[in-house]
């Protein structure tokens, strides 16, 4: 059975404004419960200025009736508003723009990344200030994902600024068809460009170089939260070396060009992802054992087999989408990472990854410990890690640290 298409709220009466509002500034909404999180759910929102519009910048007060931040509006949708600023003071469009440039000056200047890559994460939504924004900068492209009415409206006002900032020239910006119902973003109204944008780009990574694929790539055309556990990859992987869920080989060309690893295999489902890191490798002129098949199907194959490596990665796509789904995709993650440790030779080096954020690290850890147990295998724990600076966490917006990787010896 299909998934049922998700629709936005239907509307409700509007409620009276509170005692005193007309000293408020407009436009405004109301909070009715204290919360810190920029998520504010329907029963949380009280009544909105009667000028106050979908996709605005709303000041928000408390239920006390005093200044509390400013967020983006929009009544009918799942997330009615979306708090990006708290605090008394008032909060304008030019202190929205200011919220880009210092999430491209905390890239630039801070983290320098331009130093080592030319892959990585601009904007990185509520971690940054602005709710429904991802941007992702490959070389001279900004690939760019707009998840919320608020950002949609502005979007056309902000691609000048990140060019000039970036020093980029084009962009491709993307919408999910199911959360554009949701938030009423109509895709009509993708804002126009002379140049869209070339569909495939180079970018180089640590001196190893990928091709990005805007049209068959997976979410903004590549993960680039991984890119400082590739590295550490790189460094630690010896031996024969197996990657498991390769997508476009960012694991398994790290170990042949920075590990310098002779007996590489990268293993997955999607033929195109396969066919783009056979590109990747031709690309760095490198030769990698690339098999499409079912990481399920094809490690049970090789446990058969008696075949064992002395490292194999596992990154498997997002497993667990929805909290209906937790169950299912927990039971896989058991069996995929049951599989991956019995192909682990004793002694040799098991890197696990989950990018599922209902699975909390503790309890990913938990569970990998745990089938290593139901296979006679104990695992010394080297670290733990999650993605790069770049992918910020808010304090006050904790599920977003979705990315959890579980380093270790299998004993």
């Amino acid at each position: 059975m299909s998934r049922p298409y998700p629709q936005r709220r239907p509307a409700s009466a509007p409620k009276p404004p509170p005692a005193g509002s007309e000293n408020w500034a407009r436009p405004w909404a109301q909070m009715k419960y204290f919360s810190y999180h920029p998520a504010i759910y329907p029963n949380m929102v009280g009544a909105t200025s009667d000028d106050a519009a979908a996709g605005d910048l709303v000041n928000v007060y408390n239920k006390e009736g005093n200044l509390f931040g400013a967020g983006f509006l929009n009544p009918k949708a799942r997330v009615p508003l979306r708090v990006i600023h708290h605090g008394s003071e008032p909060f304008t469009e030019a202190d929205l723009d200011a919220r880009l440039l210092q999430a491209i000056r905390l890239r630039r200047d801070v983290l320098k990344l331009d130093k080592t890559t030319e892959a990585y994460r601009v904007i990185h939504s509520d971690a940054d200030g602005i709710s429904g924004l991802i941007v992702d900068r490959y070389a001279q492209t900004l690939s760019i994902l707009v998840t919320t009415l608020g950002v949609w409206r502005r979007i056309r006002r902000w691609l000048p600024l990140l060019h000039k900032e970036l020093g980029t020239s084009n962009h491709v910006i993307q919408t999910d068809p199911d959360i554009s119902l949701i938030e009423n973003m109509r895709i009509s109204e993708v804002p126009e460009v002379d140049d869209p944008g070339p569909r495939v780009v180079r970018v180089r990574e640590n001196d190893v170089r990928y091709l990005v694929n805007f049209e068959d790539g997976h979410k903004t055309g590549f993960f680039c939260d991984q890119r400082d556990n590739r590295l550490r990859f790189g460094q630690m992987a010896h031996g024969r070396v197996l990657d498991l869920c390769t997508y476009t080989g960012g694991f398994a060309l790290s170990a042949k060009i920075i590990g310098g690893c002779e007996d590489v295999t990268g293993v997955d489902l999607d033929e195109k992802a396969i066919a783009q890191a056979k590109q990747n490798a031709n690309l760095n002129q490198t030769k990698i054992n690339w098999t499409q098949g079912d990481a399920f199907g094809w490690s049970r194959q090789m446990i058969k087999n008696g075949e064992l490596w002395d490292t194999v990665v596992l990154d498997p796509p997002k497993l667990i989408h929805h909290r209906d789904s937790q169950e299912e995709g927990i039971f896989k993650y058991r069996d995929l990472n049951g599989l991956a440790i019995q192909l682990v030779k004793r002694g040799g080096l098991f890197v696990t990854c989950s990018c599922s954020g209902l699975i909390s690290p503790a309890d990913f850890e938990e569970l990998v410990v745990g089938v290593a147990h139901r296979h006679g295998r104990k695992l010394q724990i080297l670290d733990h890690t999650g993605p790069g600076m770049d992918h910020p966490v808010m304090s006050n917006c904790p599920e977003s640290r979705y990315l959890k990787v579980v380093w270790a010896v299998v004993v």
